[in-house]
């Protein structure tokens, strides 16, 4: 007695290579989508998940709080998702602090940094040490890392502490796993735009 054996047709493995996809990525957040969030929801979620984003690197590296301590401004997305192999790109949301206090929100986009498998989750902060980088940061409609600025991401030396070589430029970034700082990274061609009021997280508190 002979067996059919059922053939799949390509189109339906796409399909289910996308499916899994989203699975994937729907997986990595414990909070509802931001379709489904209200604006104050989704402000709050990134006012916590920044907070605990900046806890976070002052552990992994201890000298970075007074380099924020000292700066005219912060930006923190504490969770950008991408997924290199599926989209070849990364989006987070993330929120602007000066003097401590929340000053706007905002939407990042980039391509990958570097090879990456499957999907994957890591916080940027961007340091402002000039007042001039900052409020040329805040005046500018759509801001591009490498066009706007350059900017200089930070990593550890043999101590463990941030290596100053890096903190000559008036922008400086951090990117973090939860396995640390990532290593020989670059932030050039990330874009940030500023979310409007109406669009979502909400005004500042």
């Amino acid at each position: 007695m002979k067996i059919k054996m059922s053939v799949i047709p390509r189109n339906v493995y796409l399909a289910i290579a996308v499916a899994t996809a989203g699975l994937t990525m729907t997986a990595c957040t414990t909070t509802l989508p931001r379709e489904q969030q209200t604006g104050v929801e989704r402000r709050d979620d990134i006012n916590t998940r920044a907070d605990a984003a900046l806890e976070r690197l002052y552990e992994v590296a201890p000298n970075s709080r007074e380099l924020v301590s000292q700066a005219k401004g912060v930006l923190i997305f504490p969770r950008v998702l991408g997924a290199s192999l599926v989209v070849g790109a990364q989006h987070g949301d993330g929120v602007l602090r000066v003097g401590g206090k929340n000053q706007g929100y905002y939407s990042t986009s980039s391509g990958s940094f570097g090879l990456q498998a499957g999907a994957q989750s890591k916080a940027i902060i961007l340091v402002f040490k000039t007042q001039e980088a900052l409020d040329h940061f805040q005046r500018s409609n759509g801001w591009t890392a490498g066009v706007d600025a350059t900017v200089a991401v930070a990593n550890l030396s043999a101590t463990g502490a941030v290596d100053l070589r890096t903190m000559r430029e008036p922008v400086v970034g951090f990117v973090m796993t939860n396995a640390g700082l990532m290593a020989g990274v670059s932030l050039e061609g990330t874009k940030i735009n500023r979310i409007d009021d109406g669009g979502a997280p909400g005004a500042a508190k």
